[in-house]
């Protein structure tokens, strides 16, 4: 392909140089991939033969912008491949994911390269280096080291072909839970059958069968249609039907089910430790963590479970009274909690979560965090429509600070078919510094809400406004960034630390002041009613022991999976059960896991990290007390929280974190937001 015809090889000539999807065809991806491979490549080779004594400038700040162009160009397709794909980026995805890992694999194991950045690093004490540059130093240096650059050349092609399985086996797993989302769905011809269940639901439920061609209604696995089916049909079957369907999604005896993937990633993970002279995955992923080691995961997350879980079956005792009562039910499972747990709410609190959705439309909750970050961090956003995007739903504006150019702030918020399930934040291009330029992010946020229907917007339930303040905490983490090195900007840190944004920002969907200032009705305009508001923050802490207790187990499943070898007898569902045990706080049901499509671990970056949910939490409890304790705008306070997150990885969080908070964070604050202590 001429290069002149390929513009993913080019200089984006586009508003602040942001992708011109418009431009780009899928066979695009392959071929720019396989010739920015080599332009790398060339760049390493002038690094590693050079005869000039190694320096950091010579040496580490030139590995450090090596492969601009690759990292965007990839970053634009394996964002399409989770937001936007089809069957021909899910072939390229196959074919260049290998190729990827054998050039990244390429210059860990470049023995010239290494030797310079050894040399720098012994002799780190001769050059002028301040925090961020020793910081830079010191990950590259490890990287190699943890990634086998003092493995002899025979271990070294050994972990190639891991990585290379590795990489595949990934790949698969989420593409198999995505065809088995998409794939089913259940559909019911009598509307009697949805008896509890809201009139917006049932009209998009109509709306999904009229375009399938069949009469009556149709529920997905998508989360905007299963979560309130489980919430509000009372038809007991129905409810045991879809939730079999997604227990059971990727584990069904078809081409698509993921168990062999399973154990085929958790064993190529536990071999590659081994290689490297770890006991685990676990460790080896931990070195790199705040947590550091398996038994200070292991310690935190049982110190959890031990605190929490007498006061979650307490929770579930409350449910199946409420079942006995209402529908005279002996054996509450499963897929009765969410269901009753709405009625104990209701009954509770008085307080019906779908009742309050006219007061959330996705625009104003959206600009109601627009509001927040400029109160907090002096940010502004203006849509911008003349920027180029890969779907007609998506919006983009940009973000300034006192009429600077901060960042392009991506928003993509409804489900379709090629788009995988849950919400995440990403980016298409990090922020760093070069030549005395400043290259702002362009930052995106991806969500499954409701969709608006002709004569109604989108309207949010309340776990999809708390939703889209956790996704908006991560694109903070990206837009505030300012940092040297693009390696260390933004997200770029330990694992464990990387949701504390994301989680502190849900606290403000809590606060009366904040909320009285957005919650407005649709269609009147009329505030939402200050006794509702008293219910949502008196609600907030409702079942908090069984999600913390549910947290646990998904944390200690996978921290099963990566401290040591599996069983020679592997049964992934018997494997997963006699884990969750300790945790269990309703029966099994048989042939329904989590493993199976748990994509955080066996997909995303979470293996050996599951845990750093509630580890964030910790953090984030802590942090918004201090806010709690000043006021929830303090400028002084917020200012510090904006110097955190704009440092990025350039210190470690532990430090950073006490040179915000001037102290060590303590789970106090977490266990009295819960109510599991007083």
């Amino acid at each position: 392909m001429n290069n002149i015809s390929n513009p993913l090889l080019e200089e984006f000539k586009t508003p602040y140089n942001s992708a011109p999807f418009n431009d780009i065809k899928t066979e695009y991806f392959k071929d720019a991939i396989l010739q920015l491979i080599e332009k790398s490549k060339e760049e390493i080779n002038v690094i590693s033969e050079s005869d000039d004594n190694p320096t950091f400038s010579n040496t580490i700040e030139a590995f450090e912008n090596v492969g601009k162009q690759l990292n965007r160009v990839t970053s634009i397709f394996f964002n399409l491949h989770s937001a936007e794909t089809n069957d021909e980026i899910q072939i390229i995805a196959q074919e260049i994911s290998p190729i990827l890992a054998e050039y990244s694999n390429d210059i860990l194991f470049n023995q010239k390269l290494f030797s310079r950045i050894k040399t720098v690093y012994d002799n780190q004490e001769s050059f002028d280096l301040n925090t961020e540059q020793r910081r830079l130093l010191e990950i590259n240096y490890k990287s190699f080291v943890e990634n086998g650059a003092l493995l002899s050349d025979e271990k070294q092609l050994l972990k190639r072909e891991l990585d290379n399985k590795l990489t595949i086996a990934s790949l698969k797993f989420g593409e198999n839970v995505l065809h088995e989302t998409n794939n089913y769905f259940l559909h019911i011809e009598n509307k009697n059958d949805l008896y509890g269940l809201p009139e917006s639901y049932i009209d998009e439920a109509k709306k999904e069968a009229k375009n399938r061609n069949l009469d009556g209604f149709v529920f997905t696995l998508q989360y905007p249609s299963y979560i309130p089916f489980m919430k509000y049909v009372k038809n007991r079957e129905f409810r045991k039907e879809l939730y079999l369907a997604n227990g059971t999604k990727a584990f069904k005896d078809n081409e698509y089910n993921n168990a062999t993937f399973i154990e085929e990633i958790a064993q190529i993970r536990q071999e590659k430790a081994e290689l490297l002279g770890f006991s685990t995955h676990a460790e080896l992923t931990l070195i790199n963590r705040m947590a550091k080691n398996t038994s200070t995961v292991i310690n935190f997350l049982e110190d959890l479970l031990e605190k929490s879980f007498p006061f979650a079956q307490k929770e579930v005792e409350k449910l199946k009274e409420i079942a006995k009562q209402e529908d005279n039910i002996d054996d509450l499972q499963a897929y009765d909690h969410a269901y009753y747990s709405e009625k104990l709410k209701e009954k509770t609190f008085d307080f019906n979560e779908e009742a309050v959705r006219p007061y959330f439309s996705l625009e104003k909750t959206l600009k109601a965090v627009f509001d927040l970050s400029n109160q907090l961090f002096g940010l502004e956003f203006t849509l911008k429509p003349e920027i180029q995007t890969y779907n007609g739903e998506v919006n983009v504006y940009e973000v300034t600070e006192k009429g600077e150019h901060k960042a392009l702030l991506y928003t993509d918020f409804f489900p379709r078919k090629g788009k995988r399930a849950g919400a995440w934040m990403t980016s298409y291009k990090n922020q760093y510094k070069q030549n005395g330029k400043n290259h702002r992010p362009h930052v995106s946020i991806v969500c499954n809400f409701t969709r608006p229907t002709d004569d109604t917007p989108s309207l949010l339930n309340f776990q999809e406004v708390t939703t889209l303040f956790h996704e908006f905490g991560h694109a903070l983490h990206g837009i505030l960034a300012n940092t040297q090195y693009e390696s260390l900007s933004g997200t770029s840190v330990y694992w464990d630390f990387v949701e504390l944004p994301s989680q502190f920002l849900e606290n403000y969907c809590y606060e009366k002041e904040f909320l009285q200032t957005f919650a407005h009705h649709y269609q009147t305009g009329e505030l939402l009613p200050e006794d509702v508001i008293d219910k949502i923050i008196a609600s907030s802490n409702f079942m908090e022991a069984y999600q913390t207790v549910r947290q646990v187990g998904l944390g200690l499943l996978d921290m099963k999976y990566h401290t040591g070898k599996l069983p020679d007898d592997f049964d992934v569902e018997s494997f997963e059960k006699k884990t969750l045990e300790k945790t269990k706080l309703y029966p099994a049901i048989d042939n329904a896991v989590i493993s199976s499509s748990f994509s955080h671990i066996f997909q995303g970056g979470y293996s050996a990290g599951y845990y750093s949910y509630k580890w964030s939490e910790v953090l984030d409890a802590d942090a918004f007390y201090y806010f709690k304790e000043n006021g929830i705008f303090n400028p002084e306070i917020a200012s510090k929280f904006k110097t955190l997150l704009s440092k990025g990885g350039t210190e470690n969080p532990v430090e950073l974190y006490k040179q915000f908070r001037g102290k060590d964070a303590t789970n106090e604050a977490l266990l009295k937001r819960a109510g599991i202590v007083k």
